[in-house]
C-alpha cells in the first residue's frame, strides 16, 4: 500500500524528478538571503550597520553549520527518508522566516529566526542532494550542478523580489520566499524519494568515526580542500555584492539599472555557470571543471580588485558578471567528487559534513568583509582572494596529477 501511494506521488508531479528536486530547491533555498534583500530597509529601520547586515547572515550560517553537523555524526541524514526532511524542514523554515519579518524587533531578535531559518536550511540544500543521488546516480555531476544552479537562483530570488516590489514593505519581500518554500515543500511531498534511495540501518559503534575516516581518502580529502577555498570566497561575495554595486556607484553611473537589479543579475549569472559546469563535466570531466572554474574566479577577484578605481562602469560590471558565473560553477562538481569518493551509505553524512565545514569558513570570510567594508570598500575583495589560490593548491592532487575524466 505504501509503495502505491509512493508511486501515485510521483506520477502527480508532471516533470522529471531531478527538474522537480530543483525547482523545489530554487524555491526553498529563496530563504537564505532574504534579509539580505532588504538590508537597506533594515539598516533604516533597526540602525544597523554593514557588520549587523554580516551578523544576520553569520546567524543562518551558523544554524545552517550546527544542523548539517548534527546530521552528519548522528547519522540521520542517511536512516530517515530525505523527501520528508526536506518537506518538514521548508514548512519550518518558512515559518521562522515569516517571524522575522513580522515578529522581530532588531538584531538580537531577528538574529534569533535568522538561525533558526538556517537550521531548516540544513534540510533542504543538502538533503536536496541527497534526493538527487536516489533518483539520477548515474549522473551525479550533471544532477548537481543544475542542483547547485537553483540553489543560486533561490540566493538571487530575493534581490529580483525586491526590484520587482521596489516600494512593498520589506516585509513583504521577506514574507515572498515563505511562500516561495512552501510550494517547495508542496513539490517534494508529491515526488518522494528515489528508487535507488539507500536507508542505513542502526549504526553499531561510532557512526562519527565512520564518516571522519572518508578524509583518509586521497580523492575525498583533496576535493574537499578545494571545495574550502572555494567556500572562503563564494558567500562572502554573494553578501558584498549589492555593498560593492553601492560604493562603486555602478547602478547610477548605468541608467535604468537599480542595485537590485544588477545584484540579482550577477549572483543569478552563477545559475548558468553551474548548470554549464554540469554539462562540460561529461566531456572534460569534473576534476577539471572544478579546477577552471576555481581559477577563473580567483582571476576575476583579482582584476576587480586591481582595476575597479580605473575600469569603466560596463567593464566592471562585466567583470562582476563573469565573478558571478563562475564563483559558485565549481561547487557540484566539487560534491559529486566527494559523493563518490566514499561508500553509498555514508554519502548523506560525508555530504553534510563537507558542507558544515565549508560553511564554518564562510562565517569568518562573512565577518572579515563585512566588518572591514566600511573601512576598506570595495578593497575587501582582496580578502577573497586566499580561497580560490588555497583550494586549487589543496585540490593539486586531484585534478593536477591524475589526469582522468572524474564524470
Amino acid at each position: 500500500m505504501t509503495d502505491t501511494f509512493e508511486n501515485t506521488r510521483e506520477l502527480a508531479v508532471p516533470v522529471s524528478p531531478v527538474a522537480t528536486i530543483a525547482i523545489a530547491e530554487l524555491l526553498g533555498t529563496s530563504l537564505w538571503f532574504s534579509a539580505n534583500s532588504a538590508a537597506a530597509d533594515l539598516r533604516h529601520a533597526w540602525n544597523l550597520s554593514v557588520a549587523d547586515i554580516g551578523m544576520l547572515t553569520n546567524a543562518v550560517q551558523l544554524g545552517f553549520i550546527l544542523a548539517t553537523l548534527f546530521f552528519a555524526l548522528s547519522g540521520l541524514a542517511d536512516r530517515y527518508a530525505p523527501s520528508k526532511i526536506f518537506v518538514v524542514s521548508a514548512l519550518f523554515g518558512a515559518v521562522f522566516n515569516a517571524c522575522f519579518a513580522w515578529v522581530s524587533t532588531g538584531i538580537a531578535s531577528g538574529a534569533l529566526f535568522r538561525f533558526l531559518v538556517g537550521i531548516c536550511l540544513a534540510g533542504i540544500y543538502p538533503i536536496g542532494m541527497k534526493l538527487i543521488v536516489t533518483w539520477a546516480p548515474e549522473r551525479t555531476g550533471s544532477a548537481l550542478a543544475y542542483l547547485v544552479a537553483m540553489l543560486i537562483l533561490g540566493t538571487a530570488l530575493p534581490h529580483a523580489l525586491r526590484m520587482v516590489g521596489a516600494n512593498w514593505p520589506w516585509q513583504y519581500i521577506i514574507s515572498s520566499s515563505s511562500i516561495l518554500a512552501l510550494v517547495g515543500a508542496l513539490l517534494i511531498y508529491w515526488l518522494g524519494d528515489g528508487p535507488h534511495l539507500v536507508m542505513r540501518e542502526a549504526v553499531h559503534g561510532n557512526s562519527t568515526k565512520g564518516v571522519l575516516n572518508a578524509f583518509r581518502s586521497r580523492n575525498f580529502r583533496s576535493a574537499v580542500l578545494g571545495y574550502f577555498g572555494h567556500m572562503w570566497e563564494l558567500y562572502a561575495f554573494w553578501t558584498i555584492v549589492p555593498l560593492l554595486l553601492a560604493r562603486t556607484s555602478l547602478s547610477a553611473k548605468l541608467p535604468g539599472t537599480t542595485v537590485s537589479g544588477l545584484a540579482f543579475a550577477i549572483i543569478a549569472a552563477g545559475a548558468f555557470g553551474a548548470a554549464l559546469g554540469g554539462r562540460l563535466s561529461h566531456r572534460i570531466g569534473s576534476a577539471e571543471i572544478a579546477a577552471i572554474s576555481l581559477a577563473l574566479s580567483g582571476l576575476c577577484c583579482l582584476s576587480f580588485g586591481l582595476g575597479w578605481r580605473t575600469l569603466p562602469a560596463s567593464a566592471a560590471l562585466a567583470l562582476l558578471l563573469l565573478w558571478g558565473l563562475t564563483v559558485p560553477a565549481d561547487s557540484p562538481q566539487f560534491s559529486a567528487l566527494i559523493a563518490r569518493s566514499c561508500p553509498a551509505h555514508l554519502v548523506g553524512a560525508a555530504l553534510a559534513i563537507q558542507i558544515s565545514i565549508g560553511f564554518a569558513i564562510t562565517m569568518l570570510s562573512i565577518s572579515i568583509t563585512t566588518g572591514l567594508f566600511d573601512r576598506w570598500g570595495a578593497n575587501v575583495v582582496w580578502i577573497l582572494l586566499p580561497g580560490p589560490i588555497l583550494g586549487l593548491i589543496g585540490f593539486y592532487p586531484k585534478w593536477g596529477k591524475e589526469g582522468v575524466r572524474t564524470s
